[in-house]
């Protein structure tokens, strides 16, 4: 009589692999990248700390008389905090890079255990393939006794709850290996967005040098000269200013308050970055804000009782304090209208025309128009598409700015133009032959009202 209890046994124990030979596994590899990953974050961690040390220098001298030494002193610890921050951004790139690769090492392993439960699989069908040939009852029929019988009865069910598990662990791993993928491309694109940022800050570090280089040639590191450099500005402001308010107010355009979006409504996104917005949250015992605001709209009685509008004798949007090089970002998705460089225009003494300097401005296509301006670079040109978020270019100081910020406008589209004043009506001051936005009274809106 023949008896199948023993070697079936053994097929068994092969196929759901109690005799297989140990997996070679990553594991040791892996443990090796975590490793170097926790030693990166711990770098991070301790320059976030110099960065936010660095902060507090910044927020000190800003709180300073405005002189040449304490405006090269901000350029230099503006340039330390991005070095520093250029330093984390680096550790974040190789711990990304660090994470594909335990990622990897991961799949790698997870293809290794599909394989073989795919191998364990293909036993076990062939081994149940092979007894079936021999009903079930026969085997037991021809047992040589009722314990065999029970062995032999045994062992089927054995086989096929061993298969069961292949199977079971077969999908489980194959689930991991499409969620390992998954994050593979995630870091992937973390790591793409970390490699732009890091161009950027590479770009503002290029663009606070440059700044400082060109103060200092300007007033050959004097500080007599500084400060006859901020008196000129200011008259060259005030002149400029006078002869814009007698254009706005001539300007035969009408805007339709119904036209406009809603206010309140949170149309508009803050033109940088979630992360340096976060920051100012942070320092409201600097600016009295959480927004990093230096100057709002208005200031008029009249801009108090009419929020929403400008009077012509305060201020036509805010400024928003930035170190020189930050990102500056589309406030909402439109088309660029116009870009410009009032810098670029001289007088008959030479002088500069202080105003906006290097400006941006988009049209949103329902009923608005924003404004940025005293770029230190602009990234964009006229009729090209922008996305919300979208980097448009660097904050600086050019122009009438005698600190590093944003001027943010919002203008409403039907009472704004893109003109020169000498265009309009023969201007000759030393703006005379400048490209800017220029709009009527009603057509300067509050940013706030849509932020």
């Amino acid at each position: 009589m023949k008896r199948l209890g023993l070697p079936l046994f053994f097929i068994l124990c092969a196929a759901s692999g109690i005799f297989a030979a140990p997996q070679l596994t990553h594991a040791d590899a892996a443990s090796d990248v975590q490793t170097k990953i926790d030693a990166n974050q711990q770098q991070i961690n301790s320059l976030e700390s110099d960065i936010a040390a660095l902060q507090k220098q910044l927020d000190a001298v800003a709180s300073k008389k405005n002189t040449l030494q304490s405006t090269v002193s901000s350029l230099t610890l503006s340039q330390q905090q991005l070095a520093a921050q250029i330093k984390v951004t680096q550790s974040k790139i190789a711990s990304a890079n660090l994470q594909i690769e335990k990622l990897t090492l991961s799949i790698g392993d997870k293809e290794t255990s599909i394989a073989t439960d795919r191998t364990a699989i293909a036993a076990q069908l062939r081994n149940i393939t092979e007894t079936e040939q021999t009903p079930l009852i026969v085997q037991l029929i021809s047992a040589g006794t009722l314990g065999d019988a029970w062995r032999t009865a045994d062992q089927r069910i054995q086989l096929n709850q061993a298969l069961e598990g292949n199977i079971s662990d077969l999908q489980t791993t194959r689930t991991a290996l499409a969620s390992n993928r998954d994050q593979v491309t995630a870091a992937k694109e973390s790591l793409l967005s970390l490699q732009k940022e890091l161009t950027l800050q590479k770009r503002s570090v290029d663009a606070n040098k440059a700044a400082e280089q060109q103060l200092l040639t300007q007033t050959k590191n004097q500080e007599s000269n500084y400060q006859q450099l901020i008196a000129q500005k200011q008259a060259s402001e005030k002149s400029f200013e006078s002869e814009l308010v007698n254009l706005q107010s001539q300007l035969n355009l009408i805007v339709h308050p119904g036209l406009l979006p809603k206010v309140g409504t949170g149309l508009l996104s803050w033109p940088f970055s979630s992360a340096f917005m976060f920051n100012c949250s942070q320092r409201k015992s600097v600016f009295g804000n959480l927004f990093c605001i230096t100057q709002y709209f208005g200031n008029t009685p009249f801009a108090t009782a009419n929020p929403q509008v400008y009077s012509g004798h305060g201020h036509d949007g805010i400024d928003i304090a930035a170190p020189i090089g930050t990102p500056v970002h589309a406030a909402l998705s439109g088309t660029v209208l116009a870009t410009g460089n009032t810098d670029l225009v001289h007088d008959s003494r030479g002088h500069q025309c202080y105003s906006f300097g290097k400006w941006v401005m988009l049209v949103h296509g329902n009923g608005i128009n924003t404004m940025y301006a005293h770029l230190s670079e602009i990234d964009v040109s006229k009729g090209q598409s922008v996305v919300t978020g979208q980097v448009l270019g660097l904050s600086g100081m050019t122009g009438y700015a005698t600190g590093p910020h944003l001027h943010f406008g919002v203008y409403a589209t039907e009472g704004t133009e893109i003109m020169t004043l000498r265009q309009f009506r023969g201007a000759t001051i030393g703006c005379a032959d400048a490209t800017m936005p220029v709009a009527t009274l009603t057509a300067y809106l509050n940013p706030l009202s849509y932020l």
